[in-house]
């Protein structure tokens, strides 16, 4: 059987997904989560095998989730199941370590077929997804994960004191994290390498 942990801010969305993988016999959901913080706190009491995950939550976001469950957890696999497909999400999830990436537009089946693929240790992508992948591989990476969640951030307004506490980092991180983007960017201040982020399609 296999032992699922599914993670999403939206309670409906959580009752839906628990009702389609738990029959009891193929499926079993260990437990839910509504952020990043609380799906690794449910992994230190009840053991899964895949985490069906959402990337944008409260507190802790799915990116920063994904790299802590893959280090705390490592046999633990972690499905992304969100909206957005954008390069600024498909690529970091994948980075980070997660098995796979599917949308919410797929149908029952294709979800339960991803959730079986994953436990399995197999990659699952959604078409878009792979598209991303591809059309990222192409291209030589600019930032890393977490430079690139932060330039998010940044984008957003967050102060560098906002930053550290989403990103769970030191002010003094942050501000060698930004140093490194400038560098990477060619930026000289956090606005260009705003300007320049969106210019280079990181941010969508």
């Amino acid at each position: 059987m296999i032992r699922v942990l599914i993670v999403d801010d939206h309670p409906m969305f959580r009752d839906g997904l628990r009702q389609l993988l738990s029959d009891g016999v193929e499926f079993q959901v260990v437990g839910e989560a509504g952020n990043g913080a609380e799906a690794l706190a449910v992994l230190k009491s009840a053991a899964a095998d895949v985490v069906v995950m959402d990337l944008h939550m409260p507190r802790m976001d799915g990116v920063t989730a994904i790299e802590r469950i893959r280090a705390g957890f490592p046999e633990v696999q972690v499905l992304v199941l969100s909206t957005y497909d954008t390069d600024g999400d498909v690529v970091p999830a994948m980075a980070a370590g997660a098995i796979g990436y599917l949308l919410k537009d797929v149908s029952r089946e294709e979800l339960r077929e991803g959730v079986r693929a994953a436990a399995r240790g197999e990659t699952v992508l959604s078409r878009t997804a792979a598209g991303r992948l591809v059309g990222h591989v192409r291209e030589p990476e600019l930032l890393k994960p977490r430079e690139h969640e932060l330039l998010r951030l940044v984008a957003s307004g967050a102060t560098n004191k906002e930053a550290a506490a989403a990103l769970f980092v030191s002010e003094a991180t942050v501000k060698a994290y930004l140093l490194r983007i400038y560098s990477r960017l060619g930026a000289r201040d956090r606005a260009s390498a705003v300007a320049e982020g969106y210019r280079r399609g990181l941010l969508g």
